[in-house]
């Protein structure tokens, strides 16, 4: 008999051991609330990750901070609700980690509305960078090279980078100073508007590559001396009256003599 009682007692201490202790659950977020004192309620997540708004504020007090930027000070909550509304403005929590939480008057949804036309304009001068390739043969005609070359020259222009690839065939592999001369062909050609971001290197047994990169500096100073040979040639025309007069002017004198 003394042996199962025994047994309970163990089985009893253990429920006990393993029981959560309701009274002292409301000091875990570090606060203890007195026995005739109301424990705020949890507020739901907010969709999107918004912040929480007005009524929406589960904190007792917050540090407000008004539509100016200036420090108010640390106000209860209904208190800073009705600062809010005064100005007929919004409250909106800023920091909710912060202790106590920092809230700020403000109009909700201009802010929402600045901060996506913000977003969409971020969006639209982002530029997605593609990497076009253009391949190449060691022994490559002239009309060739240049077609090839000038696509090249056109799709950097547009910023996008170039992988330029040497294909050897046969016996032009023992030969890695022909493709060589090639790539140092082309990254000469499209200096104006490119660099070599990825120098001339093997690529398995039969390929070598370069990577060629937009050069914005580049492509400025050859828009601005092409402007500048573009303004001298025409201030010359302008000033040549021998060019600028009609081819018989000149011998109208002659024939007036003869």
């Amino acid at each position: 008999m003394s042996a199962f009682s025994g047994i309970r007692f163990v089985v009893l201490a253990r429920r006990c051991r393993h029981q959560p202790d309701h009274d002292n659950a409301g000091t875990a977020s570090g606060r203890t609330y007195a026995p005739d004192e109301e424990r705020p309620a949890i507020a739901a997540p907010t969709p999107n990750h918004e912040p929480r708004i007005n009524d929406r504020i589960r904190a007792r007090e917050v540090r407000l901070v008004g539509p100016d930027g200036e420090q108010v000070g640390i106000k209860p909550l209904p208190e800073a609700l009705a600062f809010a509304r005064q100005l007929e403005l919004d409250l909106v929590e800023v920091a909710d980690k912060a202790n106590p939480p920092v809230c700020r008057v403000m109009d909700y949804g201009k802010y929402k509305y600045e901060t996506a036309q913000k977003a969409k304009e971020s969006r639209r001068k982002s530029t997605n960078v593609v990497i076009k390739e253009m391949k190449y043969r060691p022994k490559i005609g002239g009309g060739d090279f240049g077609t090839k070359t000038k696509k090249v020259e056109k799709f950097l222009a547009e910023g996008h980078k170039v992988k330029i690839t040497i294909m050897f065939r046969g016996r032009e592999v023992a030969h890695p100073e022909l493709g060589k001369k090639i790539l140092d062909r082309v990254a000469e050609e499209i200096a104006h508007v490119g660099r070599v971001e990825v120098y001339p290197k093997l690529d398995g047994p039969r390929n070598m590559i370069m990577v060629l990169a937009p050069d914005k500096k580049a492509q400025a100073a050859h828009a601005a001396e092409r402007k500048k040979a573009e303004a001298e040639a025409a201030q010359g025309a302008d000033g040549d009256p021998a060019a600028a007069a009609p081819a018989g002017d000149n011998d109208a004198p002659a024939d007036a003599d003869a």
